[in-house]
């Protein structure tokens, strides 16, 4: 089947919009984002005011300027999530340098024997090689130029790898203990860090390409602490509803923030961002009255 629609011009996509039902308060002004914003890139957002997806017919009351709300809000979430991410990858590349450094030397991540699938660690030892590579850093290319090892060391190398290569190097260490250590330095079980930077990456990439997030159903569900650290249980939504939302990641970030930073305003942004727009919380899988949960009442 070929596809037939043909495209429209700004006014007309108004237009479909209006005889669809949506009431527009200042159709210059949506004019001008309709320009600006993709009718399709703003179309996952009217999609919760739709009565009926086959026909495309918008609920009463359907107004454009509160799709427009949604998509400030969703853009001003990710660029939060984005801020507080750099911070927690900064800090879980210095660790992972830092021990694997410590107790086998400064190319540790040369050493395929401290690794577990081997297939995996040279896939990504070579991604990280054309990183190294492609890199423009003068730290970098001075290290290559005066030694002879293959890359840098790893505490200069671990400044241009990416959250994606890092999450796969962490999780694929061979030994627990290598694992642990790491997990440590944030009281985490190792297994719980290993699942958050998997599917943190998968929250980063998603912020990073400008796609929607506030609704959106991750690909995967995250491991929750338990008894390690002490009463941050309580502030996770453990519902099936919840398992693939962003909630409960940004509850691991919130913990982050406050183990890696001296002071931060990441809690206080989101609720104020929360307080803001109208949106709807439990798509997002936040629980009934989540400001209230411990997590979200102790400032750093």
């Amino acid at each position: 089947m070929q596809f037939t629609k043909p495209p429209l011009d700004v006014d007309l996509q108004i237009e479909r919009l209006a005889e669809r039902g949506m009431f527009f308060s200042d159709r210059e002004q949506a004019k001008h984002y309709l320009q600006h914003l993709n009718y399709y890139r703003l179309a996952g957002y009217w999609l919760p005011f739709e009565s009926d997806h086959a026909s495309h017919q918008f609920l009463p009351g359907t107004r454009f300027e509160r799709v427009i709300d949604l998509y400030v809000f969703d853009r001003a979430l990710r660029l939060l999530i984005l801020d507080a991410i750099e911070r927690v990858e900064v800090s879980v590349r210095t660790q992972w340098a830092y021990h694997l450094s410590l107790h086998y030397g400064a190319h540790a991540h040369l050493d395929s024997s401290l690794f577990a699938d081997q297939r995996n660690y040279l896939k990504t030892l070579g991604n990280l090689t054309g990183e190294i590579g492609r890199s423009k850093e003068t730290f970098i290319q001075h290290l290559i130029d005066t030694y002879d090892e293959t890359t840098p060391p790893i505490w200069a190398i671990v400044e241009v790898i990416s959250f994606g290569q890092l999450s796969k190097f962490y999780a694929n260490l061979k030994h627990r203990q290598d694992r642990k250590r790491i997990a440590d330095s944030y009281d985490l079980d190792e297994k719980v860090l290993q699942s958050f930077l998997h599917h943190i990456n998968i929250v980063r990439n998603t912020c990073a390409h400008h796609s929607r997030l506030w609704n959106r159903s991750l690909t995967m569900q995250m491991i929750l602490p338990d008894k390690r650290p002490a009463g941050l249980h309580r502030s996770f939504n453990r519902s099936a509803a919840a398992a693939k939302k962003i909630y409960n990641p940004l509850v691991m970030l919130a913990y982050m923030m406050d183990r890696i930073c001296l002071a931060h305003h990441f809690k206080q942004k989101l609720i104020e961002l929360m307080q803001h727009h109208e949106v709807d919380q439990q798509a997002m899988g936040f629980p009934p009255g989540w400001q209230h949960l411990p997590i979200w009442q102790h400032s750093n």
